[in-house]
């Protein structure tokens, strides 16, 4: 996936209100940009991190700047836009980058579904031998060493996904749990019982039902060795579901 216009590089100053952060552009300009995340951020908002933002010209918007990448240690970097993992997850899938996903025909997004009300990111059909996939995408950025953890606060709503997960394989149909692992430090994927232990409870059980659980890395790319560029997912990485 390529970011439409080159992204803007600053300091960040601060994240508050859940949807706002200040940022202090090369040349001392200080904005308010979009925070596009409604987790916790745990690890991706260190003092004076170097962060990069995409720029709107659109004259309806409040506020022109939102925040995409941070780097969360030297040479390490994560992308915070919760916006962009359907569509990283549905270019991989669609390019063939994905192999257990590999034969569809048609691909929709956010598809009703559910005795919970809920919308499926989404919903693979036309496989002449499989049955239809729904595939709910997680955005994994929560690092602790090696090891990536999800989620990074309480979620009820990722709860509510597994059970509506659970019943579609009970229907007949695949049913996949799709992390998408924009941190470049992370080489595996677990649930953070410690965070939610809940979660943790019902990925176990989601996958003893048949829920398949994936994980693909993304590769952040761009000039002199920064991101900025491109959010390919390129690479599987295991998820450990041991308690």
């Amino acid at each position: 996936m390529k970011f439409a216009e080159p992204l803007v590089e600053g300091r960040l100053i601060r994240r508050y209100k859940r949807f706002l952060a200040d940022v202090r552009l090369p040349d001392g300009e200080e904005v308010t940009a979009h925070c596009p995340n409604t987790g916790s951020m745990l690890g991706c908002q260190p003092d004076n991190a170097r962060v990069w933002l995409s720029r709107s010209d659109n004259p309806k918007r409040k506020l022109k700047f939102t925040w995409e990448l941070v780097e969360t240690a030297p040479a390490v970097f994560a992308c915070v836009n919760t916006a962009r993992p359907n569509a990283q997850a549905r270019e991989a899938i669609e390019a063939g980058r994905v192999p257990e996903l590999a034969g569809y025909t048609e691909c929709r997004a956010e598809v009703r579904y559910g005795d919970e009300k809920s919308r499926i990111d989404l919903l693979l059909s036309g496989h002449p031998a499989r049955p239809d996939a729904w595939v709910e995408v997680k955005n994994v950025t929560l690092a602790e060493g090696s090891h990536g953890y999800f989620p990074d606060a309480v979620t009820e709503r990722g709860q509510k996904h597994l059970r509506e997960l659970m019943v579609q394989v009970a229907k007949g149909d695949r049913a996949v749990l799709f992390f998408v692992v924009n941190h470049t430090g992370i080489d595996r994927v677990r649930p953070a019982d410690h965070i939610d232990a809940r979660y943790g409870e019902l990925l176990r059980q989601a996958k003893a039902a048949g829920v398949e659980v994936l994980a693909y890395r993304a590769a952040l790319s761009g000039p002199d060795g920064n991101p900025g560029g491109r959010l390919d997912l390129t690479e599987a990485v295991p998820v450990s579901l041991q308690a």
